[in-house]
């Protein structure tokens, strides 16, 4: 960095005028090398006024700590040759020299200067990179550089930027007529950033004058505030809708599962939260094999897991179902309290196999960071990719019930077992089967639940009252209506909690149900189940 800034030193000494060193003295430079940062501050102002060979040489001197001062308080570049005097170029022997410091203010506005000298270059690439980096900084002691810049810019894209930043450097200065244009302009730009830069203007003092002087620019400003309120309002309301799509699809695919097992079998199954530990584990699994044998698909192992995580649900519900629950059906209390021990038995079994801490499940990289929809608002990829996921495995499931064999088989047994059961299906077998399915989706959603947060031997336990409140809400065994309750529950959650906070709002949800039950006892769709036997 010094030999580069050493050899443009020695272009800008040749090739300059001798009068344009004429800008800044030997005083103008004095203040940097004391203690005094404000009278620092006032220095790099007159530098960044002056904008002249020298004065490049020293901001870049300051950028990169090459700018040292002598006891005298005598400012001099410190370069490989030696230290030299920024003004004349002379060598000058200072062994007591040390480097100029500066605080976090001072660099930011010394890397600001930098970048508005950059205004003035010939390449519009380097123009573009010194707007944007200003916009992102504005300094009130830039104006000078944008004025020029401003007035001798040809391009029209670049002379709009420029034409905001000079708003938002022009917006105290002493032409009440240059601050209006300047508030406009920054309303126009409609950027929540510029609050900061408009609310002192509408601002009173301690004495209750305003800030703002001039009646015509704080009604300005007033507007353009409104109007960034109404922009921030537009996007806290869609970033609240997002959230409860995606809390809505969580429960969703957790209140699926349970919509088959439950309101299809009718077993009230106290363990469903720990098929979807299950899956989340079984993800977890998979991901260590996939980096260890083939860390090169790092990226896919949640296509991998999506099975995995479905196979190993599956398998231990119809393991359960088999050797437990089919003792137990048309018995719901003891199949509430026997599920209930179930729960607990998986629970201290994944404690003990992969101990009680939580786990951690890496995003893929197609899954992390997000899409900015608006200024306010980012939609994180996982949080998409879940919400997509939820609904193919909703199709999925309808179209297993109603497409196929097995389908057809649930529906009849669900329906009428006696007459199914004549008619040559063997209901026992469909029972496992339809419990396993459900278990399997339930997998799958666990799979989904690895990808927003860690996972844990408890993860189960703060799904399964929302997934039964879902479940109940759309209707009992209807798919249709466990869609509907579970968006439905997400939403209204999400939209209760900024005012009542997340614990509130789950109390707030559960007595909305139970005043809903009350009403309609079947739920928003119809009762069809094993009652149509009555």
């Amino acid at each position: 960095m010094r030999r580069a800034l050493c050899a443009v030193l020695a272009v800008l000494f040749t090739c300059a005028p001798v009068a344009a060193y004429a800008a800044l003295a030997a005083d103008d430079l004095a203040p940097l090398g004391a203690d005094d940062f404000d009278a620092k501050s006032a220095a790099i102002d007159k530098l960044i006024a002056a904008a002249d060979a020298p004065s490049v040489a020293i901001l870049s001197a300051l950028a990169d700590g090459s700018l040292v001062a002598t006891d005298s308080g005598r400012v001099l570049l410190q370069t490989d040759d030696g230290n030299k005097d920024p003004l004349t170029g002379k060598a000058v022997d200072a062994p007591d020299a040390q480097p100029v410091t500066l605080n976090n203010l001072l660099r930011s506005k010394v890397a600001g200067a930098l970048s508005g000298l950059q205004l003035a270059s010939a390449d519009i690439a380097k123009r573009r990179e010194a707007v944007a980096a200003l916009l992102k900084n504005p300094d009130p002691s830039m104006k000078p550089l944008i004025d020029r810049a401003r007035a001798a810019e040809t391009d029209l894209a670049l002379k709009k930027r420029l034409d905001t930043l000079w708003a938002m450097t022009a917006l105290h200065d002493p032409d009440a007529a240059k601050r209006l244009e300047a508030v406009e302009l920054v309303a126009a730009r409609h950027d929540l950033d510029m609050f900061e830069l408009l609310r002192p203007i509408v601002a009173k003092k301690a004495d209750g004058t305003f800030n703002e002087a001039d009646e015509r620019v704080r009604t300005a400003a007033q507007a353009g505030i409104e109007d960034l309120n109404s922009i921030q309002r537009r996007g806290e309301i869609a970033g609240t809708v997002f959230a409860g799509l995606s809390l809505g699809s969580v429960l969703l695919l957790a209140a699926l599962g349970l919509a088959i097992t439950y309101g299809l079998i009718g077993v009230i199954n106290m363990a469903h939260g720990e098929f979807l530990m299950i899956g989340a584990y079984a993800t977890y699994v998979v991901q260590n094999l996939v980096q260890h044998y083939a860390p090169a698909a790092f990226n896919w192992y949640p296509l991998f897991a999506v099975p995995v995580s479905f196979a190993a649900a599956a398998v231990i519900g119809i393991v359960l179902e088999r050797l437990v629950l089919r003792h137990l059906y048309g018995r719901p209390l003891e199949t509430l309290l026997t599920t209930f021990g179930i729960s607990l038995i998986l629970i201290q079994a994944t404690r003990t196999i992969f101990g009680a801490q939580n786990v951690q499940v890496t995003n893929p990289s197609w899954m992390s960071g997000g899409v900015n929809v608006m200024q306010n608002l980012i939609l994180p990829y996982n949080r998409l990719t879940i919400l997509g996921f939820s609904l193919v495995v909703v199709f999925i499931a309808w179209a297993v019930l109603t497409k196929t064999r097995l389908g057809l088989f649930v529906r009849a047994v669900t329906q009428n077992r006696r007459m199914a059961a004549c008619v040559g299906v063997k209901t026992a077998r469909v029972d496992s089967y339809a419990f396993a399915f459900g278990a399997g989706i339930a997998g799958l959603g666990g799979c989904a639940l690895s990808q927003i947060g860690n996972v844990g031997p408890d993860l189960g336990q703060s799904y399964i009252i929302d997934s039964f409140m879902a479940v109940v809400l759309g209707g009992v065994g209807q798919l249709a209506g466990t869609v509907i309750g579970g968006f439905g529950l997400g939403l209204v959650s999400k939209a209760i909690e900024p005012f009542w906070g997340a614990v509130l709002a789950k109390i707030a949800v559960l007595v909305l149900i139970v005043l809903f039950i009350q009403k309609r006892p079947q739920g928003m769709f119809a009762l069809k189940g094993r009652s149509a036997e009555a």
